[in-house]
């Protein structure tokens, strides 16, 4: 039997493109190469006709990736190169009839096809009977959306392979039909407007952009590719300017990975004995670039290794090399920071990297040498970051290696070894990124446990991976008591099941007792387990959910939510943080102006400007005095406040108060030259300092009158204070209030203002009579004249006790 394909029509003179139909044991294969290629016997793509034939992906590219070693940061093969930019590469048709691309929601775009029908091949099926299938696990809502069908086949191949890196990524062809996939992901629909652009136009890959969400989707489903924390912040470092991920940046950053997994299978750790149980990650060593460790203001070179437990330093000496010294990086209590460094602790050098167990502990200071910037430096920070990190995680939220429990759920002997892979595997990437000098200002935010550690609701990312590393299914039914309440809901239940253990989107169990943590007690952590209950979805493993998100993707994502919130507030803080004196006095006026001009108001009733205004306002402050409303003034005032701020927020969003409201103006300040900034700055320190010795004076001379400096002043003063608390105690509040305001609005009349001015003269003048508590000055001392100071009252103290004893 012969299968029949429909041809779409294209012309050679209009696309370059010559077709290849080959026909073996009734077997149809359809491929194409393009019409400028150097070698018309290399197909770029395949797809297979027959139902029995897989697709092979030696059969589709035959091409390796390179041989072990770094290429230059961001470069690409010459072929990979030429393909892309010289070549109409990956002009992919279809032969029509191969899968129904009409859908409810409307017809499969050229992307959907070719990622459905490929991975049904290489799922060992058709596309039909994939689609079959598909229809058969998921209800009918969800199998409509054309991106479920290809998560399906997209997940359902990569479910079968558990590596640490998918075997597949090697082949270029897996490469890009990758990269095809989340297109088709995308956009799994063609556009309706242009119903026959399948068939009367080419589809070229080049060009076309990857967006975030679809990365953030298909990537962390990939082994090793990317990690669901982190898959945001990697987007935007292989993205960066662009709108998205191009082809070229996909392939540079796949081979860039492979290269750096391949290095490590490298690494000669014979030298090492003690390495042999530990897995070796970075080595720093090079001539052009070495790596100083600052010991007593000495800078020795050597040879960095950092491995999945420790770090090693091995110095260079003139004759051969020293014994490796080794710093545990599994022990509680490490800090890792990034320092300056110098002769003298000069800090001249902002290219350190201190790791310590806190203060008064050794601190080994590691300077990473880098002419090009703080590049590498980051990159060693962020890499002993995520081990030290790693290893706080196992400690709070892993099981004990010698806890019996371990028994009783089936994989979660190997939750400690998946956790330290995924950590590893997130150094691999941050390494990948900094050959394509693709790195994001903080590293740290590429590498998951790290990130985590410092991110808003990162505690919930951590109770899910590890729930995800060491759930499994019960290998045996609990019998301890405490195992009968339920925070999740277990899939395989129709109802929910009370149970104290957490269940996964798959059933797999992570018991109570593991939960040390006090994360696990806090509210945000209770509500997000009591609603992760998955919609209808297939779920195909713990990580690779369809229709659905798995745990650490719900997770991750909330994270990812309160972390953008944090950033887009931090932002407005750094905006309004204006460089230069001027600017900010500036500013600080522009921002008590509402205070300003209500003191300015309140002084013209003060002063009577406006009569018949002050007069209203006395009548209808006494009117509050009189009738006993002074306690509803407070209430009164914030709900005066509550009810100005809902009705400005309700115009705003009517959009009614205009773009700039609430936006602080001021003038920028003139230019000016080196000199009169210096100068500028004399100034103002200078005023700052007349301030500053103001303020000392006035409260030394409160001192000396609380503490009787000068007894007739505190006598004076605590005989005032006294007449004002009897009369207090005597007269009501109201009247005395009413007084108060009665003088404070009298003050500018004229048959009192001559009184006031005498009263406040007389004030002054006792004032200034007031001395200053005195002030000592203490030579200064530095810490060794101190010990030295110290030891001499020891050695004293003790002459002294000798000479007492021998007189007894």
């Amino acid at each position: 039997m012969v299968t029949k394909f429909q041809v779409t029509q294209l012309k050679a003179s209009d696309f370059g493109l010559n077709y290849l139909i080959s026909s073996h044991e009734k077997v149809f294969k359809f491929g194409y190469f393009s019409r400028n290629s150097p070698s018309k016997q290399k197909l770029r793509f395949k797809l297979v006709g027959a139902q029995k034939d897989r697709w092979k992906l030696n059969d589709i590219d035959t091409m390796k990736t390179g041989q072990t070693g770094q290429s230059g940061p961001g470069k690409l093969d010459p072929r990979n190169e030429d393909e892309v930019d010289n070549q109409e590469m990956e002009d992919i048709f279809m032969a029509e009839g191969i899968i129904p691309s009409v859908l409810p929601n409307g017809n499969l775009s050229l992307a959907a096809i070719v990622s459905i029908e490929q991975f049904s091949r290489m799922n060992g099926l058709s596309g039909k009977k994939m689609q079959k299938i598909f229809r058969t696990l998921i209800p009918k809502t969800e199998y409509d959306d054309a991106r479920n069908l290809v998560e399906y086949c997209c997940f359902r191949f990569l479910s079968r392979d558990a590596s640490d890196l998918h075997p597949c990524l090697k082949e270029r062809a897996f490469q890009r039909l990758m990269f095809i996939t989340m297109l088709a992901w995308e956009n799994p629909y063609r556009d309706k407007n242009n119903l026959h652009a399948y068939s009367l136009t080419k589809s070229s890959l080049q060009g076309k952009l990857v967006g975030e969400e679809a990365f953030i989707r298909i990537a962390p489903a990939i082994s090793g590719v990317a990690d669901h924390p982190t898959a945001h912040n990697l987007f935007k470092a292989l993205a960066g300017d662009e709108l998205g991920i191009s082809l070229r940046v996909w392939l540079t950053y796949i081979d860039e990975l492979l290269k750096v997994h391949e290095g490590r299978r490298s690494y000669q750790i014979s030298e090492y004995p003690q390495l042999s149980e530990e897995r070796v990650l970075c080595i720093g060593s090079s001539r052009k670039r070495p790596v100083l460790k600052w010991e007593n203001n000495m800078a020795w070179p050597g040879k960095v290794t950092l491995t999945d437990k420790a770090l090693y330093f091995e110095a260079v000496k003139f004759k051969g090399r020293s014994n490796a010294i080794r710093l545990d990086l599994t022990r509680p209590g490490l800090e890792v920071k990034k320092v300056k460094v110098g002769p003298f602790n000069s800090g001249l050098f902002d290219s350190g990297v201190a790791v310590s167990l806190g203060p008064g502990s050794q601190t080994w200071v590691l300077e990473f040498v880098d002419l090009g910037g703080e590049l590498r430096r980051d990159v060693w920070h962020a890499s002993i970051s995520e081990i030290i990190t790693l290893h706080k995680f196992l400690n709070e939220y892993g099981p004990d290696d010698n806890d019996r429990s371990l028994s009783q759920v089936f994989g979660s002997q190997k939750g400690k070894e998946k956790a330290t892979t995924s950590a590893i595997n997130g150094i691999a990437r941050l390494q990948a990124l900094q050959f394509m000098r693709k790195l994001l200002d903080d590293p740290i935010k590429l590498v998951q446990f790290s990130f985590l550690q410092n991110a808003p609701h990162g505690d919930l990312v951590f109770q899910s991976l590890a729930v995800n590393y060491w759930g499994g299914p019960l290998v045996s039914k609990a019998t301890d008591l405490k195992y009968q309440h339920a925070q999740g809901t277990s899939p395989s239940e129709p109802e929910v099941e009370i149970s104290d253990h957490v269940f996964d989107i798959d059933g797999s169990v992570y018991l109570r007792k593991w939960m040390s943590s006090p994360s696990w007690e806090s509210n945000a952590s209770i509500n997000f387990w009591k609603h992760a209950s998955t919609k209808p979805a297939v779920v195909l493993s713990k990580s690779l959910v369809v229709a659905d998100k798995s745990l650490v993707e719900k997770a991750a994502a909330i994270c990812k939510q309160k972390y953008q919130a944090v950033e887009k507030t931090q932002a407005t803080i750094d905006a309004a943080k204006l460089e230069g004196i001027p600017s900010n006095i500036d500013l600080f006026k522009e921002l008590l102006l509402p205070f300003t001009i209500t003191a300015r108001n309140f002084e013209k009733l003060r002063r009577w400007e406006e009569p018949h205004l002050t007069l209203s306002f006395l009548a209808f402050a006494y009117t509050i005095i009189f009738r006993n409303l002074l306690s509803y003034v407070f209430p009164m005032a914030l709900i005066i406040l509550a009810s100005g701020m809902l009705t400005l927020k309700g115009l705003k969003e009517q959009g009614r108060l205009g773009r700039s409201f609430g936006k602080v103006t001021i003038r920028d300040q003139p230019p000016s030259n080196t000199i009169q900034k210096i100068i500028a700055v004399k100034d103002g320190i200078r005023d700052v300092e007349h301030i500053l010795q103001n303020l000392n004076v006035t409260l030394l001379k409160l001192r000396t009158i609380l503490l009787a400096g000068q007894p007739q002043i505190t006598t004076e003063v605590a005989l005032v204070l006294l007449s004002s608390a009897t009369v207090l105690l005597i007269v009501p509040f109201k009247y005395v209030l009413a007084f108060l305001l009665c003088d404070l609005f009298t003050r500018e009349l004229k048959f009192r203002r001559e009184m006031v001015k005498r009263f406040l003269a007389f004030l002054k003048e006792r004032w200034l009579t007031v001395p200053a508590a005195p002030v000592i000055v203490l030579p200064f001392e530095d810490e060794e004249s101190k010990s030295l100071k110290q030891r001499n009252q020891t050695d004293k103290g003790a002459i002294k006790k000798n000479a007492e004893e021998l007189e007894t």
